[in-house]
């Protein structure tokens, strides 16, 4: 074997094997990602962001790299951390872009550092496949940012599924009318409350307690207190992965007696269910999958073998699509030209973990929007057209 052969060899097998690889490569494509590692939403990320990067590059370096016109290029990223900071965000890109040269940007994590690096992204030229964003305004922001792709889905439509839900259970006389709903104040939780609020009155429903609280908020034991005197029959909160385990945790506290519990972000984590146990049962939050699904057990049995984590039952698998997109429009133009790839995902069919995946003007219009712990799994149980939804049921307490 000749010695350029040996460095090859040793160059692709460091690349199977971990997420930073060298650049001295020279048979490379170079992503960059930033997304929190530090700050507020460095859980969520831990969960649903890295691990699903992490996967997909063992999965596209084991079998040889993504096919560009014929040859196969192996793929190296470069990762910084954003602290959960738009800022930040923005100077991380510019630097990707500027300094590190990278050849595609995986989009950030949350609806508010996607949308604050959005005009960075697209003055740059670059695709980005927004994977873990909720937002109304979606749909004006593809026109705006043309080279901008939204997959999570929008605001509105997951406030009225969760209150679509609510009326089913009101309707089988599960629950009654009285409503106790809280946000995060963020653009996510914020989005989602100026949805909710009407959707919940237009239904009917009489909302007993409100409130916000910021990012940072530690101490939920107030709003859980302030919503129990209330004496709802329903809580929801709009949340990010630390406020829906700080809620959660002084619900059960509290015993508070609710048929029906929801909580947003991270509520699919596995370590949700580990946290709470059997009082799990019952518990509704944002998204969800078929689990079920042809070779989701597969797709999940390998992200926990690569990644040494159990992948969430929402976005982890939906962080991955984004990137399969990605890769397979790359293989349809053949080619790194950042242009022809933007016009690639517009109009193509994606073979994905979720499913077969078309965008309508660079939106994808079907996605899970509420799921439930039962029986040990996160079940969907409300969708805009997916298969596979099971029937919601009543919250029996937490004890």
């Amino acid at each position: 074997m000749t010695i350029g052969k040996i460095f090859k060899t040793i160059a692709a097998a460091a690349l199977a094997s971990t997420l930073i690889v060298s650049a001295a490569y020279a048979e490379t494509i170079k992503f960059g990602a930033s997304a929190p590692k530090t700050g507020p939403l460095a859980g969520g990320a831990e969960v649903s962001h890295w691990p699903a990067i992490k996967l997909w590059v063992s999965d596209v370096n084991g079998r040889g790299g993504i096919d560009v016109g014929g040859e196969k290029m192996l793929i190296e990223v470069i990762e910084y951390d954003d602290r959960t900071s738009g800022e930040e965000a923005i100077k991380n890109i510019q630097r990707l872009i500027n300094v590190d040269n990278v050849d595609f940007l995986i989009a950030p994590y949350s609806t508010g550092l996607n949308l604050a690096a959005a005009p960075i992204i697209a003055q740059a030229g670059f695709p980005q496949i927004a994977a873990t964003a909720i937002s109304d305004g979606i749909d004006e922001i593809a026109k705006q940012w043309p080279n901008s792709f939204w997959l999570l889905g929008s605001s509105s439509e997951f406030a009225k599924s969760v209150v679509d839900v609510l009326v089913t259970l009101r309707d089988r006389g599960d629950i009654g009318d009285k409503v106790a709903v809280v946000n995060v104040a963020d653009a996510f939780g914020i989005e989602l409350m100026n949805a909710g609020k009407p959707a919940l009155e237009a239904a009917g429903f009489e909302i007993v307690y409100e409130t916000s609280y910021p990012l940072s908020q530690q101490d939920f034991a107030p709003i859980i207190s302030a919503a129990q005197a209330a004496e709802p029959d329903a809580f929801i909160a709009f949340s990010y992965p630390g406020d829906t385990f700080g809620l959660s945790a002084q619900a059960k506290i509290a015993d508070l007696d609710v048929g029906a519990f929801y909580v947003g972000v991270a509520t699919a984590f596995p370590a949700y269910l580990g946290a709470n146990g059997a009082a799990a049962e019952g518990v509704l939050g944002a998204g969800a999958i078929n689990v079920d699904a042809e070779g989701m057990a597969e797709w999940r049995a390998r992200h926990k073998q690569v990644t040494g984590m159990d992948a969430d039952y929402w976005a982890s698998p939906m962080t991955y699509v984004g990137l399969q997109m990605l890769e397979q429009a790359i293989t349809k133009v053949g080619s790194l030209d950042k242009a022809d790839v933007i016009e690639a995902i517009k109009t193509m069919s994606f073979d994905t973990v979720l499913g077969t995946i078309t965008l309508d003007n660079n939106i994808n219009r079907k996605y899970w929007t509420v799921g439930q712990w039962q029986n040990g799994a996160f079940r969907g149980v409300a969708s805009t057209g997916m298969d596979g939804e099971v029937a919601p049921i009543v919250k029996k307490g937490w004890k």
